[in-house]
């Protein structure tokens, strides 16, 4: 359990010490753009390998037993978390790399109207879904580890955004929202299908479906077995 919860310490804190500000942009400015992704990847991998297998060797100990509804929660939560990830890959994410970004002027558009990270919630749901759900130390760390860099990244792209983009970008998480829906409940946006369209729910349920088929054979659990009542 112990080198689990380094493990899961290494992969957090890693992501989140080397893409800071203090910790990155001195290394840039040193050894370049390209070099240091590369280290931060390969780091990053290390770490995930060391946290996968530090998992399977962990112990078990059961600290809650999940009930049946928990299970459904799970099983649920995770189709609304498919459509969240394949939808943060959007033209209309000031985030995303490799795209040129939206005009923060027009405010968030589509899902990011619900939140402006929707990538990481849906992280974070699978993650805290999968807690609920297994109930044993081991995956307590393991899924924590996840949430906690989730949601905890969030907090540091606002703040590097903040501080890269200055006033508009301001202005664009005053109408938007951190927590989902959060934005929309207070009147600062409005929902709008049209902008989201059917192609992510579409996307994300065959996401859904493609993890539910390969989650025994990857993973080694068998997840619609467990939940008795919901295929006969």
């Amino acid at each position: 359990m112990t080198a689990l919860i380094l493990a899961t310490l290494a992969f957090t804190g890693g992501h989140l010490v080397l893409s800071s500000s203090w910790v990155r942009d001195p290394l840039v400015g040193r050894i370049g753009e390209r070099p240091f992704l590369g280290i931060y990847s390969v780091l990053m991998v290390l770490a995930i390998i060391w946290m996968v297998a530090a998992y399977r060797a962990a112990p078990e100990i059961i600290v809650w037993n999940a009930p049946i509804a928990v299970r459904h929660i799970t099983l649920s939560a995770m189709i609304f978390a498919s459509i969240l990830a394949v939808g943060s890959f959007s033209r209309f994410n000031p985030a995303i790399a490799g795209m040129p970004p939206p005009k923060l002027e027009d405010g968030p558009r589509g899902l990011f109207r619900i939140t402006r990270h929707p990538f990481n919630w849906a992280v974070a749901l699978w993650a805290v879904s999968h807690m609920l759900a297994n109930g044993d130390a081991a995956s307590l760390v393991l899924f924590g580890g996840f949430a906690a860099l989730a949601l905890l990244g969030t907090l540091h792209i606002d703040i590097k955004k903040r501080r890269l983009l200055g006033a508009p970008w301001a202005a664009y998480a005053a109408q938007s929202s951190h927590i989902p829906f959060a934005a929309i409940l207070t009147g600062r946006t409005r929902f709008v299908w049209a902008e989201i369209g059917w192609m992510p729910p579409i996307l994300g349920l065959v996401l859904y479906i493609v993890l539910l088929v390969l989650h025994e054979p990857v993973i080694g659990v068998a997840p619609l077995p467990q939940v008795s009542g919901i295929f006969p």
